[in-house]
């Protein structure tokens, strides 16, 4: 197969990918990730995380205007508190940490908090949950790609609206950080930045499908939703290699 041709089926199957991801994320709050890291992982590695974090910011933006309603100013301010430190912590382990041995780590925990989630009695988080979720997505996100587990498990007994614009908006803010660090860095390039490009039409239609389908889902469904979202990323990530 040609260079051009191989580049084109690649980003043919990425966009598909978006598409689906992106609704997904759109309709109960998380998801994106989950489906496009190892996607692109297996098929375009050079693209993670710098391409997967490009496309998740506009979605992500789109996801918390549409459900701003719903927005908890001292929630974010709480999980940026931790983000923010994760962030920079993330940042370091993703330079000395080797891929398999991070994803591994990960994905463990994030198993093993989806399973104490779902034996636990519900709960409202306060201020100490929501700086520790937003430590570990910084963490994750920043180093894998990968960022939804802690936030959704936080957001579980929340309404639907109240965790796609809480974690929306969280994402958002998260990302453009992540986004600031790689670029100094030098670990995003034009060329990464020119092939997320090129998914921002599948992303829209999916953000949009998704929005659509989002009034479908209780609280329980989404609560199941979130947690069987937890369970395959962190399985996604250990058997990612």
């Amino acid at each position: 197969m040609r260079p051009g041709e191989a580049r084109l089926t690649t980003l043919s199957a990425l966009a598909v990918a978006v598409v689906i991801a992106a609704a997904i994320q759109s309709a109960i709050g998380v998801g994106f990730a989950m489906i496009i890291a190892p996607t692109m992982a297996f098929i375009a590695p050079d693209l993670i995380p710098a391409a997967l974090l490009a496309l998740m910011i506009p979605l992500n933006f789109y996801v918390a205007w549409r459900e701003r309603h719903a927005l908890n100013a001292i929630d974010i301010a709480w999980i940026m508190s931790g983000r923010v430190v994760g962030t920079g912590v993330g940042f370091a382990i993703l330079a000395a940490l080797s891929g398999p041995a991070l994803d591994a780590f990960v994905g463990f925990s994030t198993i093993a908090a989806a399973v104490a989630s779902w034996i636990a009695p519900k709960f409202r988080p306060g201020k100490v949950a929501f700086a520790s979720a937003g430590l570990l997505t910084g963490v994750t996100e920043t180093a894998t790609g990968i960022g939804g587990p802690p936030l959704a498990l936080v957001y579980q007994h929340h309404t639907p609206s109240e965790l796609r614009a809480n974690i929306a908006a969280t994402f958002f803010l998260g990302e453009a950080l992540s986004i600031v660090l790689l670029v100094a860095s030098g670990r995003m390039s034009w060329a990464q930045l020119g092939s997320a490009a090129l998914l921002f039409p599948g992303l829209a239609v999916g953000g949009i499908a998704g929005g659509l389908l989002r009034s479908s889902l209780n609280q329980s469904r989404l609560r199941a939703s979130v947690l069987l979202f937890a369970v395959l990323s962190g399985l996604g990530l250990m058997l990612r290699y």
